[in-house]
């Protein structure tokens, strides 16, 4: 089932739980509920299921609402919050209750435990044995004085719940497999699975992504929806992201949150790119715009294998973006990160320092670092590059370079010049000089066109290194 055999206007939502930051598999849901919904010219809604109260917090809200915005996925309603809509739960409960479609439960934590485990001895499914369910004719236990009911959804005995998996194709389940499922506590307070309905029901949810771990819900939930005569949603169930060791995704494979990425120095765009194709692909794109995305997210073409997390991956498209991106916005970010590392990024033209250097880069973190040359500490190089590749010879070399370096323009075209001039006096070849000159202003025996490194480190700054190296004075 699509979007286009349904007459429903598109309504998708993403519905985090606010026990931790927005990880990986989370911002994957998010993305494809945002590209549906923007596909069919739907509405996105962000839903906070804060009902898990010892659990859930004011940061971890914050760090899910972080994420979705450093990744662009506003929504178009929302952010609604389940704590706040107590009322609208009880009251479908009370509905319920007056329909018949539940019931009030008294027995004990300890009595159902009971009943699940008399269940296994049978070989049969762990389940509540509607004890305190009514039936036509059935006597049920007397009410106990001293214990609060909780409320029991009387799921259908017979028949089966079935659904068009976006994913995963059709899916049956037996109603007599399924127990009826407790909607409210003994505090009144109703529960995951109920409060998951009813928000669907009134914010006209047409189509649910989600994980592939919801698919034991999915059920309860339909039948639940038909007992209040609500329309039923499409339901598409992704499979879960393992690591690159075919394990389930854990922090030690990065399964972090998603802002861990920004500071590590991942673009937003290349995240996007990155995680939509976890799951779901194009013919085979493997780069492409947000627009792209929105354009061929159609529901179709989605995986039912698990996708795997492959850091390397993700740093190949992220250089691809940094490599397009303009270089004077992202002298924006690499400015705010050479600040943190304590450098002066006001000491460089930091456009021109970035252009020199992204074409290397994998992470914006990379690329700050390497702008660091231009206005960090002197970087030492190693002791055996020095013995192995600044001579007698070299260093004579640098000292003419050096002398004949008062008398030129200072840009990249003379100073090439001179090098060659140099190298031809010295006879020697390229890297016998620009191997050195290398290793005593940056510190490695690899940087970008040695002229473009002089030019932009300025000639003042070059004679400071060698001053400190000992070679000129």
């Amino acid at each position: 089932m699509t979007a286009a055999t349904n007459a429903r206007p598109i309504r998708t939502r993403f519905a985090p739980s606010p026990t931790g930051f927005l990880h990986l598999g989370g911002a994957r849901t998010a993305l494809y509920c945002w590209a549906f919904a923007r596909h069919f010219g739907g509405d996105f809604i962000l839903r906070v299921e804060d009902t898990d109260v010892a659990r859930s917090t004011p940061e971890a809200v914050q760090a899910i609402l972080d994420g979705m915005q450093w990744l662009g996925l506003e929504p178009d309603e929302g952010p609604f919050y389940q704590m706040q809509r107590m009322d609208r739960y009880r009251e479908v409960i009370e509905q319920l209750l007056a329909s018949g479609h539940a019931y009030h439960c008294y027995s004990s934590p300890e009595e159902v435990q009971a009943m699940r485990e008399a269940a296994m001895a049978r070989g049969a499914k762990p389940r509540y044995d509607g004890t305190w369910r009514p039936e036509d004719g059935k006597p049920l236990p007397p009410v106990p004085t001293d214990r609060k009911p909780v409320v029991r959804f009387r799921n259908p005995e017979l028949g089966v719940t079935s659904w068009n998996d976006l994913v995963k194709g059709v899916i049956s389940v037996r109603n007599d497999e399924l127990d009826d499922l407790v909607i409210a506590r003994t505090d009144g307070t109703p529960t995951y699975n109920f409060c998951v309905v009813v928000d669907d029901w009134d914010m006209q949810i047409s189509h649910v992504l989600r994980g592939d771990d919801h698919v034991n819900n999915t059920p309860r939930q339909i039948n639940i929806l038909q007992a209040l005569g609500a329309d039923i949603p499409a339901y598409g169930h992704l499979p879960m992201i393992l690591g690159p060791d075919g394990q389930k995704l854990s922090k030690r494979h990065g399964a972090v949150s998603v802002m861990m990425y920004e500071q590590a120095g991942y673009l937003p765009e290349a995240m996007i790119n990155y995680l939509a194709r976890l799951g779901w692909s194009h013919a085979d794109d493997e780069i492409f715009s947000r627009q792209d995305l929105v354009q061929w997210f159609d529901g179709q073409s989605l995986s039912r294998s698990p996708a795997q997390w492959d850091p390397k991956k993700l740093n190949w498209v992220n250089a691809h973006y940094i490599k397009q991106a303009d270089n004077e916005w992202l002298a924006i970010d690499i400015a705010k990160r050479l600040s943190g590392l304590g450098a002066d990024p006001e000491a460089v033209d930091l456009a021109r320092a970035i252009g020199l250097f992204k074409e290397r880069c994998e992470t914006l973190q990379d690329l700050a670092k390497a702008c660091l040359l231009f206005c960090g500490p002197t970087p030492q190089p190693e002791p055996e590059l020095v013995e192995k590749h600044i001579t007698e010879a070299a260093r004579q070399a640098v000292q003419t370079f050096w002398a004949g370096s008062h008398s030129i323009e200072w840009r990249a075209d003379e100073i090439s010049q001179l090098i060659k001039t140099t190298l031809a006096a010295h006879h020697l070849k390229m890297p016998q000089l620009a191997i050195p000159l290398r290793l005593i202003v940056a510190g490695t025996p690899q940087t970008p066109a040695i002229d473009a490194v002089l030019e932009l480190m300025g000639h003042e700054r070059v004679g400071q290194r060698l001053r400190a190296f000992g070679l000129v004075t």
